[in-house]
This record gives C-alpha cells, structure tokens and sequence, in this order.
C-alpha cells in the first residue's frame, strides 16, 4: 500500500469516527412519566424540527420503574418524573443544578363514558355500584401515591382496601376504565382528555401534595449539552405551549 493509499484510508476512517461521534451528539434518550407520552412526542417532533439532525428516542412508564433503569445504568440522558418524590430519590443520578420543574397537573376520578353513575365525592365511591376502583400501584407509580394521599385524608382507606385494581401506570388506569374493566379510576386530567369518547370526568381531586413535573439531566448522560438544550426547550415557550396544548399547567 502506497503513502498516499495510506493517507486516503486514515483520512477515511478519520472522517468515519468524527462522523459517528458527530451523530453520537445529536441523540438523545428521554425518559419521561407515562402521562407525558402525547405531549413529549410533540415536543420531541418540535425540538428535533428545530435542531435539524439531532434525534430523541422517549423512553415512558411509570416514574418508579424508570429510576430502577437509570439505577441499574441504563443510558438515559435526560429524566422527567411525574412527582417530585421520585426525582428526591433520584438525587444521586441526575446533575443538580440541571434539575426543574417544568409543568403541573391535576387528579381527577375518571368512569367509562357508558356510566351512569355520577359521583360527586370521594365517599360516594364506598357504595355497592362501584365494585371495582383503579389507580396506579402506590409504590412505583406517582399517580398512586397522590390518590392514597387523597384516600387516606378523607377517612376512606379501609372502607375503598378491598376495591382496588392496581395498574403499573396511569395509562393502564385509563385502558381499564375506557375497556369497561372497572368502575372508576384515579388519573390525571390530560390523560383523561386522550380518551374522551370513552371515558368522562366526575371530579377533580384535591391533593395534598401537588402534581409537579421536574425534569433534569442524569449525570451518567453522554450528550450533556443537547440534554440541557432540550431541558431548555421543554421549559421554553415553545415547548410549554405544546404541553399547555395537551392540557398540562404551568409549573
């Protein structure tokens, strides 16, 4: 092989390595809460519009679950939980000065659009018409944690034990009561507004502890500066007019 041939080749692979290191920065895995799934995927779209070439893989479940992968290294960039309790818990993998709040919600009791039933209470769930009630399971899904909240301020915890049905996300919560599966389910208000045809809201439920969104950059992340960019965006107007779009309130 010739100097020049060997020139060539190390130019060659030169300009393959700064090629996928180039490609490697402008992706991007988000790990969202369940109930962000349409509104992320808009943002997604509008943030990848407006960075031509850059790319975003959304990772969602329930906001317990997605610690547990961050805990076990998987390579998450970018974190936004449903509660701040989760994100507490998180401390020691996210960069924290990175970390936000960047949108609020509300609980609401949900029933499938073919009820006719029409609670006006919490205590009303304890009567003999409503046999089968749904929320997230308390220990790894936020949505849980604030309606037991909710359950146990209103004296209803014994009385509501035996009629539970626990789903692994909020959105679980919502294919039950939308499929007819249960009577009344526990989620929040823009889930609720996916599945209007099938689903309608009795009440908004008071919550103790509000329904905040933070979001920060995992320090393990390769791609740190598009992390804060997009971190950036989603706290920005154009990435709040997209969630306010799908219902979500200003942090």
């Amino acid at each position: 092989m010739t100097i020049s041939h060997r020139l060539r080749n190390a130019l060659l692979l030169a300009t393959l390595a700064f090629a996928g290191a180039m490609a490697s920065a402008q992706e991007l895995v988000v790990s969202a809460a369940a109930s962000l799934t349409n509104a992320f995927q808009a943002v997604g779209q509008a943030f990848e519009h407006s960075r031509p070439g850059s790319k975003l893989t959304f990772n969602f479940a329930a906001s317990g679950p997605l610690l547990a992968q961050i805990r076990q290294g998987a390579p998450v960039d970018v974190f936004a939980s449903a509660d701040q309790d989760t994100m507490n818990r998180a401390a020691p993998l996210i960069a924290a000065p990175t970390r936000a709040d960047f949108a609020s919600n509300t609980l609401v009791l949900i029933l499938p659009s073919t009820s006719t039933q029409e609670p006006k209470a919490l205590n009303d769930l304890t009567g003999p018409s409503f046999k089968k009630v749904s929320t997230g399971t308390p220990a790894t899904v936020p949505a849980g944690r604030y309606t037991m909240e909710a359950i146990e301020k209103a004296g209803l915890t014994a009385a509501l034990q035996p009629k539970w049905i626990y789903g692994e996300s909020v959105r679980q919560v919502l294919n039950y009561v939308a499929r007819g599966e249960v009577d009344a389910g526990f989620v929040y208000r823009t889930d609720a507004l996916i599945e209007r045809e099938k689903t309608r809201i009795a009440f908004a439920v008071p919550t103790s502890t509000p329904v905040s969104y933070p979001i920060a950059q995992v320090a393990a992340s390769k791609n740190p500066a598009l992390a804060n960019e997009f971190i950036a965006f989603v706290r920005g107007s154009a990435g709040q007019e997209i969630l306010q779009r799908f219902g979500f309130s200003k942090p």
